[in-house]
C-alpha cells in the first residue's frame, strides 16, 4: 500500500521542495555527504505504511539521539573516495596492473595527474575505512537496541581478513612514510587499488550504503535534539485515530503548541477564528506532522499517536487556473470533487479543508460548506479538519452531527488592536474584527482624502 500525497498537498504543506529553506525536507537536511542527502530525499519521498517499520525507524533515531554521536567524516573525504571507487574496475589483477603501469609511465614522462589522482583516491579510501572502523567502536552492540543488527553486519565486514590486513599494513606504512605520494611503492599501490576496486567491491558498496544511513540517522536525530522533538507511535489502520499533545509547527522557533484528538467517534475537527488567528498554520502543522510521522521521523510534539493512513489531501492554497479558464471558486469545487472521489472509494485519509468555498458569495459558501462538511463526516475511517470564517455553519453542524468537535482560535482585543493567542479553545468563534482592522488601517480616510482632493 502506497501513501498518497498529491502535488497540491505537497505544496500546501511545504514538504519536499529543496529550493525552499523552510520546507520540511530542508529542515531535516543536516547531512554531511552527497550520498546521505540522496538517501534522505528518497526516504522523504517514500512514507511508510507498515506500523512496525515506522516504529523501528523512530526507535533507531531515538537510539542515535540518546547516544549523541557526531558524524566525523567530511563531505570532501567521502565524495573523493566514492568517486574513486566508481571510476571503474578491472576484472583481473593483470589488467589492473597494466593499466596502472600506463598511468605511472605517463606520470614519469609528462607528469600526468591521472596517477596522482589514483593514489589520492586509494589513500583517502583507506583513511576513510580506518576512521569508520574506529567510529564503529562507539556504537555499542553489546546490548539490544534497534540498530544492533545493522551495526553487527557492518562490523562483520571489518572482520574480513583482507580488510584487516590492509588497514594494519597501511597503519604501519603511514608510520614510516614522509607523506610523499612518490614514496609509496608502485607494487603496494597496485595491490591496494585492485583490492579496493575489485576484490572488495561488493563489501565496500555495503560499507558506503551503511555510511550514508549513519549520516542520515545522526543528522536527523541531531535536529530532534536541537529542537526538542519527540517521536510518534504508529498504530494499525483499523484504529483510525490521531492523538497529539504539545503539537507545534517544527519550522517556527517560537511556535505555540496545541493538542488534538480525533477518532471514529469524533472524526471531524471544525475550526473557526479570525484572519491571522492561526487557522491555516494549525492545519498545516497537523498535515505535515502526519506526513513526517509516516516517515518515522521525529515530530515537534510532546506525544503523537496515530493510525496508518493511505494519504493526505489538503485544500489550503488553491489557485485559479487561467490556462484552463477556471475561476478560483471552480478550482475549489474541482478540488473538493477530487477528494470526494478518493474518500468515497473507501480510502483512509487525512483531509484538510481551509476556508471552503471562499471564492463565492457568503450564502452559497454557507450552504456548500454545511452540506459538504456533513456529507464527509459520515466517512468515519477518515479524519477531517475543516476551517471557515462563516461561524454560523458550525452552529448548524452542531445540531445535525454528533461526531464533530468544535475548536476556535481566539482574538483578544487590546483597545482597538487585535491580538492573537494561537491557543485552541473549545467552541465556535464569535469574533467580528474585520471592520475594526479596516478602520485601524485608515483605509476609508485614505479613500475619502483622495476624493476630497
Amino acid at each position: 500500500m502506497s501513501f498518497i500525497v498529491d502535488k497540491q498537498s505537497l505544496e500546501d504543506l511545504n514538504l519536499i521542495r529543496k529550493d525552499n529553506p523552510n520546507s520540511m525536507l530542508s529542515l531535516y537536511n543536516q547531512v554531511k555527504t552527497l550520498g546521505g542527502e540522496k538517501l534522505l530525499e528518497t526516504i522523504f519521498n517514500t512514507p511508510l505504511s507498515d506500523p512496525g517499520k515506522i516504529n523501528k525507524r523512530s526507535a533507531i533515531f531515538q537510539y542515535f539521539q540518546q547516544q549523541n554521536l557526531k558524524f566525523p567524516f567530511s563531505k570532501e573525504m567521502v565524495d573523493m573516495s566514492e568517486k574513486y571507487l566508481n571510476e571503474g574496475h578491472d576484472d583481473s589483477f593483470l589488467r589492473s596492473t597494466i593499466r596502472l603501469l600506463k598511468f605511472k609511465s605517463l606520470d614519469i614522462a609528462v607528469h600526468s595527474e591521472e596517477y596522482e589522482r589514483l593514489i589520492n583516491g586509494v589513500k583517502t579510501t583507506i583513511d576513510l575505512l580506518e576512521d569508520l572502523s574506529q567510529y564503529l567502536l562507539q556504537l555499542n552492540d553489546a546490548v539490544n537496541h534497534p540498530y544492533k543488527s545493522e551495526i553487527g553486519k557492518l562490523k562483520q565486514v571489518f572482520k574480513d581478513q583482507r580488510l584487516v590486513n590492509l588497514l594494519k599494513e597501511n597503519s604501519l606504512m603511514k608510520g614510516n612514510s614522509d607523506g610523499d605520494n612518490n614514496s609509496i611503492p608502485f607494487f603496494r599501490i597496485n595491490r591496494y587499488h585492485f583490492l579496493l576496486t575489485s576484490t572488495l567491491q561488493e563489501e565496500l558498496k555495503f560499507v558506503f550504503k551503511a555510511l550514508y544511513e549513519l549520516d542520515v540517522y545522526v543528522a536527523v536525530s541531531g535536529v530532534a535534539r536541537a529542537k526538542g522533538m519527540g517521536y510518534a507511535k504508529a498504530l494499525p489502520a483499523s484504529a483510525s485515530c490521531l492523538n497529539a499533545k504539545g503539537l507545534r509547527h517544527p519550522a517556527l522557533d517560537k511556535a505555540i503548541s496545541n493538542s488534538i484528538s480525533l477518532s471514529r467517534d469524533e472524526n471531524v475537527l471544525f475550526l473557526t477564528g479570525a484572519n491571522m488567528a492561526g487557522k491555516s498554520t494549525w492545519m498545516k502543522t497537523i498535515g505535515l506532522s502526519m506526513y513526517i510521522a509516516h516517515l518515522g521521523f521525529p515530530i515537534a510534539a510532546d506525544s503523537f499517536e496515530f493510525s496508518i493512513f493511505e494519504g493526505i489531501y489538503s485544500s489550503i492554497n488553491i489557485p485559479d487556473n487561467l490556462n484552463m479558464g477556471y475561476s478560483h471558486f471552480y478550482a475549489e469545487v474541482l478540488r473538493v470533487k477530487d477528494v470526494a472521489l478518493q474518500v468515497s472509494a473507501g480510502k483512509n485519509l487525512l483531509v484538510l479543508f481551509d476556508e471552503l468555498f471562499k471564492g463565492t458569495n457568503v450564502k452559497d459558501a454557507y450552504d456548500a460548506t454545511l452540506a459538504v462538511s456533513q456529507a464527509f463526516s459520515g466517512y468515519t475511517n477518515c479524519l477531517f479538519v475543516i476551517s471557515t470564517h462563516i461561524n454560523e455553519v458550525g452552529e448548524a453542524l452542531g445540531e445535525r452531527c454528533e461526531n464533530i468537535q468544535f475548536r476556535y482560535l481566539p482574538t483578544v482585543m487590546e483597545g482597538s488592536v487585535p491580538k492573537y493567542t494561537y491557543q485552541l479553545k473549545e467552541g465556535i468563534a464569535n469574533d467580528r474584527q474585520g471592520m475594526m482592522i479596516i478602520e485601524n488601517e485608515r483605509i476609508l480616510e485614505i479613500i475619502e482624502g483622495r476624493e476630497a482632493s
